[in-house]
Parts: structure tokens; sequence; C-alpha cells
């Protein structure tokens, strides 16, 4: 067993799969939640604003990507244009954002299928998603990105199904219906609520940027990561949008703002209970969970990997699997910190939120760091090495980046005003993490600046 370099072997299509995948179940849940704090037409426009935020980003991020083609992602964009610090910022908001992502979708899994299983508690499937899946990633990169293609192509064709059969008990009298946080009208009391539902329009996209960290695995990453990435956000934006439009237009959508499994509740109001089609929506909707579960496992084991090769934490973490070639100790590292996260609730209650809504604000915060990092290490850059290898220049710069980067600064602020106790969390866990870091000595900081990725 050794550390070292990990194996290309994606194709644009396993890559395109892994950034629909590692989105879609954001299509499935948690975004429901924006509807409790904006209402429909509310979480419309925030949900509007934020795909121009990500839109505007992956047309950005993209030059980083195919110009340093590295497993640490935003860390190692970071680390080579701000320094170690630098480094530490990017790695530590990645790696909360995709620790804190899977056990919140794990739920989701166990909500869905508690509905046909309604005697086994939900979290005993979510422990027994983590464990199916994260054997799998160990089995090998390629095996768990064909699965990835597989369940992400079956996802999409599940939601559209969902339109399908929804759509004639769609109406824009239900869908308007109390549109602005609980209102007819537009007020003030709308505004708040669509600041507060910025991150459950955040959970439509996050983690698509997580391709980056599969870039070293990547055949031929300068052409296959934009291909990937652009086709990526257009399915999703497009998705996202009919699926909001469709569920919240077949009866009173109040009744699926605070829940896990929004669309087979959403289809139980068209269809009824004992229908085919919500049977249907049931089993293959899962897809839709596992294909974001699995993929996030694959981004946050190469997150710990990159970091702990780089000696921002343990380098037995780096340890790479002799026979599938997998850091196969990073992948278990993460499961136990997820299913430790899924009976927080136990210990752990924020602001009168549900658990799933609290891990969702938690990766969102991490993922709104990390999106303010890699902008400002792009202009960093273009700056600093304006020679760098740029296989797939930003579109539109510096116009986009600094859209991006000033979308994603305003949604930071909303998010810390409306949750503030999880923003002190996020920021003392980040403090602690960077003391022990500093106290490694003079030894793990070098180590560190020596593993600053190399030349493009």
């Amino acid at each position: 067993m050794q550390a070292g370099h990990l194996k290309p072997t994606l194709n644009a299509w396993h890559l395109w799969g892994l950034a629909v995948g590692l989105v879609i179940s954001g299509e499935y849940f948690g975004w429901s939640y924006g509807w409790n704090s904006a209402g429909t037409l509310g979480f419309m426009v925030t949900a509007i604003v934020v795909a121009a935020m990500y839109t505007t980003f992956i047309f950005s991020f993209t030059e980083l990507t195919t110009a340093i083609p590295n497993a640490g992602g935003p860390f190692a964009y970071a680390s080579r244009a701000f320094g170690p610090t630098g480094g530490f910022i990017a790695g530590f908001a990645t790696l909360v954002e995709f620790l804190f992502a899977p056990p919140a979708i794990a739920m989701a899994i166990g909500a869905y299928l508690q509905v046909q299983f309604p005697g086994v508690h939900p979290k005993a499937f979510a422990i027994g998603a983590y464990v199916i899946f994260m054997a799998l990633n160990i089995v090998g990169v390629r095996t768990a990105a064909t699965f990835e293609l597989i369940v992400t192509v079956l996802a999409i064709a599940e939601l559209l199904v969902f339109m399908g059969v929804v759509a004639p008990g769609f109406s824009v009298a239900n869908f308007v219906a109390h549109g602005w946080a609980g209102q007819d009208t537009f007020s003030s009391t709308a505004v708040a609520g669509m600041f507060a539902a910025i991150p459950f329009a955040i959970w439509f996209f996050l983690a698509i940027e997580g391709v980056a960290m599969a870039a070293e695995e990547a055949k031929d990453p300068r052409r296959t990561i934009p291909i990937a990435y652009i086709a990526g956000i257009i399915t999703l934006v497009l998705l996202a949008i009919g699926v909001m439009v469709f569920a919240g237009g077949v009866g009173d959508w109040r009744q699926l703002a605070n829940i896990n499994d929004p669309l087979p509740q959403a289809m139980k109001a068209v269809v009824g209970n004992d229908s085919t089609w919500l049977h249907m929506l049931v089993w293959i909707g899962l897809f839709g969970l596992v294909a974001s579960f699995h993929g996030i496992i694959l981004g946050y084991s190469r997150q710990i990997f990159a970091l702990s090769r780089a000696a921002y934490l343990p380098s037995w973490l780096a340890v790479i699997h002799p026979r599938f070639g997998t850091p196969h100790r990073a992948v278990l590292a993460g499961g136990v910190i997820g299913i430790a996260a899924i009976f927080s609730d136990e210990v752990f209650s924020f602001g009168g939120q549900t658990l799933t809504a609290n891990i969702v604000t938690m990766s969102v915060f991490g993922a709104i760091v990390m999106y303010i990092v890699s902008m400002l290490s792009l202009f960093a850059l273009r700056r600093k090495e304006p020679n760098l290898m740029r296989p797939f220049p930003a579109i539109g710069y510096p116009v986009f980046p600094a859209i991006a980067l000033v979308l994603a600064c305003g949604c930071l602020v909303a998010m810390v005003v409306y949750n503030l106790l999880l923003a002190a969390v996020f920021a003392g866990l980040m403090g602690l993490a960077y003391v022990v870091f500093m106290r490694g000595g003079r030894v793990r900081r070098e180590a560190a600046a020596a593993a600053l990725p190399a030349g493009g």
C-alpha cells in the first residue's frame, strides 16, 4: 500500500454522470424547505439568482479545473494562489461541504424507503446505504463512475416521469397561492424569507464542483471536464425549474414545505396512495438519492486523500489500496463522520429546524466559502501566473467570475444573518482546525508548502 497519484480512467460521459449525479438528489428533497420560509414565488426568485451564481461560477471554475487537474480541487487552486493558509481554508470548506452532504442524503434515502417499509427506522436504511456505497467506492473508481452514470440516467428519467404524471393535476393558481412567504402579496416578510431560503436554493446545485476532485482520474481532463461541467449545469437548471414548478402546483404546497420526500407526496395528491406510479417513484426515485450519495462519497474521499497527501491531515489517510487503486482509508474515515452526524439529532439541535435542514445548511456554508476562495484564486492566478496553460479560459472573464464572486459573498452574508448559531459553529470548527494545523509545527507546514501543485 502506498500514497501517490490516482490513475486516469474516466471519460466525458463518466464525468457528466458524476457532475449531474453529485447534485441530482437536490431535485428530490431538501429544496422544499425553502418554501417554508420564502413560499413558492419567493423561492423561485431565490432559485433563479442562485442558478445565475452557479452558471457563472461553473463557467469560471472550469478554467481552474483544467489548468490544475488535481484530486484536491479547490484546495489545490487556493494553495497555488495563496499558499498553505489559502489551501487550508479552501480544503476545510470543501471537506465540510462534502462530509455533511452525505448524511442528509442518507436520511432522505431512509425516509423514501420507510414509505415501503414503515416498520424499519430510517436511520437503519441510512447506515446501510453508507456501508454499501463505501464498499462500491473502494472497489474501483471506473466501476463506481459507471454505476454513477447508470443511476444518474435513471434518476433523470424518473424526474421526467414525475413531471408527466403530475402535469394533469397542475394548476397555476395552486402554485401562486400564498406564494410570497405565505402571503398573496409581496412584502418585506417575503424579502426576509427569500434570504433565509438561500441554503435550500443552493441545495439544488450543491456539489457539482466535485467533478474537480475526479480530475486526476479523468482521461484528457482539459477536454472532458469542460464538456461535463457545461452539459451538467444546463441539465440541472432545467430539471430544478421543472420539478419545483410541477410539485408546487398540484395542491397545497405548504404540505410539502418541511418534509424529506416532497415528490412522492406531491404525486400522491394526484394519483392516490395505491397508484403504481407512486410506488415506481419511490423505488426508482431512490436512484436520484443514490447517485448523489455515491458521487459525494467519491468526492469527500478524494478531498481527504489530497489533504492527507499534502500533510494537512494525517498521512496514513492518503494510502492507496494496492489492488483497487482507491483511497480506501479516506472513504472509511468520511463514512465514520457521516454516520456520527446521522445520530447527532439526539445531541444537537439548532434554531428549531430539522436535523436534515441543519446538515444541509452546514454543508452549504462550506460550499459558499469554497466558491469565494476559488473565484479569488482565479483572479490571483491570472495576475500571478499569466503564462499558466489554460486550456479552457473562463467564459466572460472577468465579468462572469466577478458575478459569481459577488453573488457568493451576498449568499454568505445572508446565511450568516439567518443562521447565526450554525455560522458560529462553522467558524469555530475552522478556527480549531487551523490552530491544530499551525501547532503541527514547521515540519508539517513545510510539507504542505512542498506539496503545492506544480506548473500546468
